[in-house]
């Protein structure tokens, strides 16, 4: 895959983008911006991210897509959506100046999201494909945002990261590939996952052992372990850890509680523990973070 990124190629800046503002949370969720552009193209390129393109424009529009090899000439309408997953090759040409949001996804952050927000496990692809897509609700949703990112008012940052989260629920419940979607294990299911996540999410305070998780997933110790190393993809305790940051991270954003309040009341033995486990899992020790959040 390009090592570019989709704003890297289009051929003009967007007039909103929210990697210039939002507090450093939201930016943990999703980039949003507005382009409006005139008459252009974009070469096909696979990407890393997941795209999420909004059509705002009122009057219908000729559009031409090429796609992983297919070329799609077609009517591009008001409220219609597009999705293009990371590692789908795509191109574009427009023919009248465009009105589109683009939101992008880091694939790993939103599984992340899934998993322990929405309780919910994705398959691979984690997204469909879709190149075309009437989609009002998810449109609205966009514009939602858009219009809490131009504001200037006092508590606009936290509002667009409030929306983003319900725009992410609503992409997750329309367009996730869920664990129906394929081949998911006899012996843990997506049960199995939300009694396990619903104890995590309830304790995580609290000493927490792989024998407790197994418990709630009426599996021996050994055998949850194995299972549920291979369904999520890190074991147990490595889940435990990384839900305990995931809280700890929001709680960072209360400028006045002190770090070894929200490392004990997240489950981290003490400060140091906190802090060591935050900058493997983040890339940056919690005060950084906070200080980044709040600048």
């Amino acid at each position: 895959m390009a090592d570019s990124k989709y704003q890297d190629i289009y051929p003009s800046a967007p007039l909103l983008n929210s990697a210039d503002r939002p507090r450093a949370s939201a930016a943990e969720l999703l980039t949003l911006e507005y382009f409006e552009a005139e008459p252009g193209s974009m070469p096909t390129q696979i990407f890393d991210q997941h795209h999420i393109l909004l059509n705002l424009k009122e009057e219908p529009h000729r559009v031409e897509n090429w796609r992983d090899g297919e070329h799609r000439d077609f009517t591009y309408r008001k409220n219609e959506i597009v999705v293009t997953p990371a590692g789908v090759e795509s191109g574009w040409r427009w023919h009248i100046t465009s009105s589109v949001i683009v939101v992008t996804l880091d694939p790993a952050k939103f599984e992340r999201f899934a998993q322990t927000e929405v309780g919910i496990l994705l398959a691979d692809e984690q997204l469909e494909s879709l190149p075309q897509f009437e989609d009002a609700d998810i449109c609205h949703a966009g514009v939602m945002l858009k219009d809490a990112l131009a504001s200037r008012e006092q508590g606009s940052d936290l509002i667009f990261e409030s929306l983003a989260r319900v725009f992410l629920v609503k992409l997750i419940q329309k367009y996730g590939l869920k664990e129906a979607d394929y081949a998911f294990s006899r012996s843990f299911t997506a049960e199995h996952y939300r009694r396990v996540l619903d104890f995590v999410s309830q304790r995580y305070g609290e000493v927490i052992r792989v024998e407790d998780m197994a418990r709630e997933a009426a599996l021996s110790p050994s055998h949850f372990a194995q299972l549920f190393k291979q369904t999520i993809g890190l074991s147990p305790m490595q889940f435990v850890m990384t839900y305990r940051v995931e809280q700890a991270r929001k709680r960072l954003a209360e400028r006045d509680t002190p770090l070894i309040d929200i490392a004990l009341a997240c489950g981290f033995s003490d400060q140091a523990h906190f802090s060591r486990q935050f900058k493997q899992i983040e890339g940056e020790t919690p005060s950084k973070y906070r200080a980044r959040l709040l600048a």
